[in-house]
């Protein structure tokens, strides 16, 4: 099997769009990839603000939120699909050894729509995270986006050929130290780049 031919998994990686990316949406955003395998790729896109912050989307829910470090944290697009739909990426919550009376796996997930994404991050849609939220517990560090980002079998693989995206393993300062609008160069500077840096045309060596 060639090199061009592997396999590659960028689960718990950056997708840098590139300048010749001009839909809307993803131009000069920062796609946290949760999944990638043979079937596909799940993303958040996690540079692009909504038009809400966390505290107005909790009354939203009808939902108090009793947690003020959240409360004007923005609620962010996550890309076209199910846009009317929360996604809550956050670093792992263990479940306690003993739950409801019942002992816990070590590695079972706390909340009930959880996936578990190597490198120390989940990504969670069931609303029990946002009750958890709302009565001041939940997962310390943490962003919400509205809808996902996903490719097809060999989609993203094509358009990465087409020179469309660089990538980068993640880092989490970018996800959770970085104000928003400064995250599109600090995951650029992970690769020791700048945007002037780049162009829109396919370098070949």
């Amino acid at each position: 099997m060639s090199a061009e031919s592997a396999p590659m998994n960028l689960t718990h990686h950056f997708l840098i769009a590139m300048p010749g990316v001009r839909d809307s949406l993803f131009a000069r955003s920062v796609v946290y990839v949760c999944e990638h395998n043979e079937r596909g790729t799940l993303g958040l896109i996690v540079n692009k603000l909504s038009d809400i912050t966390l505290g107005q989307l909790f009354d939203k829910l009808d939902l108090p939120l009793q947690r003020a470090d959240l409360a004007t944290q923005p609620v962010l697009q996550g890309g076209p699909v199910q846009t009317d739909r929360g996604f809550v990426l956050h670093e792992v919550v263990q479940a306690s050894a003993v739950q409801g009376g019942q002992e816990q796996e070590p590695d079972e997930t706390l909340y009930a729509s959880t996936l578990r994404i190597p490198g120390g991050m989940e990504m969670t849609t069931s609303k029990d995270v946002l009750e958890a939220l709302s009565t001041g517990g939940g997962p310390q560090r943490l962003l919400i986006t509205l809808g996902y980002s996903a490719w097809g079998e060999g989609q993203l693989e094509s358009e990465l050929r087409e020179n469309a995206w660089l990538t980068v393993g993640a880092d989490l300062a970018v996800l959770f130290d970085t104000p928003v609008p400064e995250r599109y160069g600090r995951a650029l500077a992970l690769l020791g780049l700048q945007s002037w840096m780049l162009t829109a045309e396919a370098g070949h060596a």
